[in-house]
């Protein structure tokens, strides 16, 4: 099943550390595949309040996600992020191309019920 790495970064920046962050975060990427599928892109919020941006990026497993967020490559550029974004991130497993919330709900069913 696909994994996300998501980041909400409440607070942006624009200075040569975030620029070499983001010219270098694809050359990390790339041996775990991961893509990026929104890169700071502004919400449309429908509920709640979500102040800042977002950043998706997929990897074909969860284990690829780990492996990504552990590299040596990763953990050398990661500093250029975090001393200037407040952010927030997380890796979490999708779900595959036959999930239906339906079982899923029938499961909860059988345990309330």
């Amino acid at each position: 099943m696909p994994a996300f790495a998501l980041a909400h970064l409440r607070t942006t920046a624009d200075n040569d550390d975030i620029i070499d962050y983001i010219d270098k975060i694809q050359a990390t990427l790339d041996p775990y595949r991961g893509r990026f599928r929104v890169h700071g892109g502004v919400p449309e919020v429908l509920e709640g309040e979500w102040p800042g941006t977002v950043v998706i990026i997929e990897f074909p497993d969860i284990e690829a996600a780990r492996e990504w967020y552990a590299s040596p490559a990763y953990r050398e550029i990661l500093p250029l992020r975090t001393r200037h974004l407040d952010a927030s991130t997380i890796i979490i497993e999708g779900v595959g191309p036959d999930y239906d919330p339906r079982r899923t709900a029938a499961r909860m069913r059988q345990r309330v019920g």
